[in-house]
């Protein structure tokens, strides 16, 4: 997949194009994302896909933006899998805001990126002061040589699948209901980095994961299966490794300090500072809390990795697990 920054003045290919911020890549997305692919077939032309960096909200209001579900990199990863031949990735500040909206049409989609076949969502607005819309890029598609097609919103039993209601399933906790919404389940992505080493200390050596943007839109204790990226022997064929997940600010250890996902490895011990670590998660054991001293910390813990065990050794799509009495 060809990933370009920024909009040329003249384009080299024509493509088909959908734009948003595609966070999560989501099943609606999905949706989109194969609708243009088989039109890109049937015209011949480059799947293409524009995202922006950051995203808007964040840059105009980042105290009250919505917290990422994927990183840029995490993003680009899915949006490859999913079919993608190119992502535009337009670095979004002051002057872009202030294209207006018959600009963005002319000297982005026309000029820039010769779209010849244009998907967007229900919802979509572009230009200055969201001045564009559906209506405006259908009343220009003719003198601009594109096709134009809308997306109506993906529905599940009912419910809009949404960035929004993936973030509240996980803010809930309800990972069954994020792996509907995704057709997958919710995973973070960072290269291990050191720690203070006190999970060695304590029995429990994690891998610390680096975060990307200090929200991270769940937080708690977590069954997960984890799986190493840019692996090599024996591990290349990135296969699953069982585990426990804390993602939070480890209250019982440090006061008032940024959020951290820390893995413990069921049965594993090897060395894998600098490498990429994919933790996917599977189940909620219980929220954060701050204990009275490291013993029983490490009482918790040994609970957990006992849940984590019973959850992979009973474990049935859509069947409850039977945990043992007091570990919630």
């Amino acid at each position: 997949m060809l990933v370009c920054r920024g909009i040329p003045v003249q384009a080299k290919a024509p493509v088909a194009l959908t734009i948003g911020n595609f966070d999560g890549v989501h099943l609606g997305h999905q949706a989109m994302l194969a609708r243009l692919k088989e039109a890109a077939r049937r015209h011949g032309l480059v799947i293409c896909v524009m995202i922006f960096e950051p995203h808007p909200r964040e840059f105009f209001a980042p105290d009250r933006a919505p917290t990422r579900l994927t990183s840029l990199r995490e993003k680009l990863e899915l949006l490859e899998a999913a079919g993608v031949e190119r992502v535009q990735v337009c670095r979004f500040n002051f002057d872009f805001a202030r294209i207006n909206a018959e600009d963005f049409i002319v000297r982005i989609l026309q000029q820039g990126l010769a779209a010849r076949w244009v998907l967007v969502g229900d919802d979509f607005r572009f230009g200055a002061r969201r001045a564009g819309d559906f209506s405006m890029l259908s009343a220009f598609s003719l003198k601009c040589g594109f096709e134009v097609e809308e997306m109506p919103g993906y529905t599940l039993n009912g419910m809009r699948i949404s960035s929004t209601a993936v973030r509240d399933a996980l803010a809930a906790g309800d990972l069954d209901l994020v792996r509907r919404l995704l057709g997958r389940s919710y995973s973070i992505s960072g290269r291990v980095v050191a720690g203070n080493k006190l999970g060695k200390k304590i029995g429990f050596p994690t891998a610390n994961i680096q975060l990307k943007h200090n929200r991270p839109p769940l937080s708690g204790i977590f069954v997960v299966e984890a799986e190493l990226e840019e692996g090599v022997a024996p591990l290349a064929s990135q296969r699953r490794i069982q585990g426990v997940a804390s993602l939070g600010v480890r209250p019982t250890v440090h006061e008032g300090g940024e959020p951290v996902l820390e893995v413990y490895l069921l049965d594993f011990n090897q060395e894998i500072y600098g490498r990429h670590l994919r933790v996917h998660f599977l189940r909620k054991l219980r929220d954060e809390q701050k204990y009275a001293d490291l013993e029983t910390l490490v009482q918790q813990i040994e609970k957990d990795v006992t849940c984590a065990r019973t959850y992979f050794s009973s474990y049935f799509p859509d069947a409850s697990v039977p945990f043992p009495a007091g570990s919630n």
